[in-house]
């Protein structure tokens, strides 16, 4: 069965699904434990509506992680939606704190299979931000084909980085390596950052 995930009913059941899955991570302090049946037991919503709008406990966690990060980003973010160097700053800090803390959260044994997917559904959700707000800046001479690209690199540059030093995180502090990938995106983004800031 085939969802709609803009249908606002569609949108209240997940979201009692995501409520049910928090609440049971805050009582067993992990998420390899939590089975669809604990959730739709949670949520006392019945398997088989889980089942219409998720394929299995992975594509559940996915959109989970997507919706956790997403939020946190919202909140985060101002509203307006120009690409200026003060946005750029706050979306990097957060991504940083958001890592950060994550590893911190589910470093469990048993979550460690579980990273993977995590920041691959976190780094798109960045790409998607990315390009959504790149979209929506007048710039002219940049085909959709070189913004998409451009959201790439800049999502890989701020995740990637963030993502290494919340692996080491006693290697350097996170002022040194956040000011350091604000300079690389700076310097060697420049062409574009004028057109999007101007």
């Amino acid at each position: 069965m085939s969802v709609n995930p803009e249908d606002p009913r569609v949108k209240r059941t997940r979201q009692l699904f995501v409520q049910a899955f928090n609440d049971l991570v805050r009582k067993k302090r992990n998420v390899y434990s939590i089975s669809v049946h604990d959730i739709t037991n949670q949520a006392t919503v019945n398997r088989t509506t889980f089942y219409a709008h998720f394929q299995d406990k992975y594509d559940f966690l996915g959109y989970w992680m997507t919706d956790k990060f997403h939020m946190t980003l919202r909140d985060k973010l101002p509203v307006e939606t120009r690409c200026t160097a003060e946005n750029l700053r706050i979306l990097i800090q957060t991504i940083f704190d958001f890592l950060l803390r994550f590893k911190q959260q589910y470093s469990t044994p048993g979550d460690k299979q579980f990273e993977a997917m995590f920041e691959n559904a976190m780094h798109q959700d960045l790409q998607r931000l990315l390009l959504k707000r790149i979209n929506e800046v007048d710039i002219q001479g940049f085909s959709q084909e070189k913004l998409e690209a451009m959201a790439l690199v800049i999502s890989w540059g701020i995740f990637g980085s963030a993502l290494q030093w919340s692996r080491n995180p006693h290697d350097s502090s996170m002022e040194t390596m956040f000011d350091e990938v604000i300079e690389v995106i700076s310097v060697n983004l420049a062409p574009f950052w004028e057109q999007t800031t101007s």
